[in-house]
């Protein structure tokens, strides 16, 4: 994988932004990359956490913000019943996924939702209000706002797949090799 080039020292706020969410998929796709079925499905006790579910949880958010740029029916993981109703469901049943599943499915909502905040920003910038999300008011929050949600809920995760990493073969650092 090679590393994401620096913003210029001009970039505007939707690259900067962008580059830092872009930032963090790359760490996490590094963290939990190359694995078998073995090493994502390692917990480091007490916790259950794993690789495994942190891949479903991350491809989950994916669609949840993609949902929010377009407004669109849900893709997966979420077009599955049980993501619907069980809150527990992606974090549990990534124990019976495949490492390829897995992998699949992350890179595919990825690329699912960057392809709607693309669109989305050419259709309104930042400023335009979310078109499913709404707060406890009923303000929609603005895509400024979900993209800082989308990286904080990758900055916190890289953090998890760091210390699961380590434990499951040594792998250390903070960003992907050159």
């Amino acid at each position: 994988m090679t590393f994401l080039h620096e913003p210029s020292a001009t970039a505007g706020e939707v690259e900067m932004l962008l580059f830092a969410l872009e930032r963090s998929r790359a760490q996490f796709a590094w963290k939990t990359g190359g694995l078998d079925a073995a090493g994502l499905r390692r917990p480091q006790p007490p916790s259950t956490l794993t690789l495994a579910g942190l891949l479903k949880h991350m491809a989950l958010v994916e669609e949840l913000h993609t949902i929010d740029y377009t407004g669109e029916a849900p893709g997966p993981p979420l077009d599955a019943p049980e993501a619907r109703t069980d809150v527990d469901w992606q974090w549990r049943s990534a124990a019976d996924d495949t490492p390829e599943y897995l992998y699949g499915l992350w890179q595919g909502a990825v690329e699912h939702s960057r392809a709607a905040m693309a669109a989305a920003l050419a259709d309104g910038g930042l400023d335009q209000p979310a078109k499913y999300r709404k707060f406890d008011d009923g303000e929609a929050p603005n895509l400024r706002r979900l993209l800082v949600d989308l990286h904080d809920e990758y900055a916190r995760h890289v953090g998890h797949a760091d210390l699961l990493r380590e434990a499951v073969d040594g792998l250390v650092g903070e960003d992907p090799p050159l």
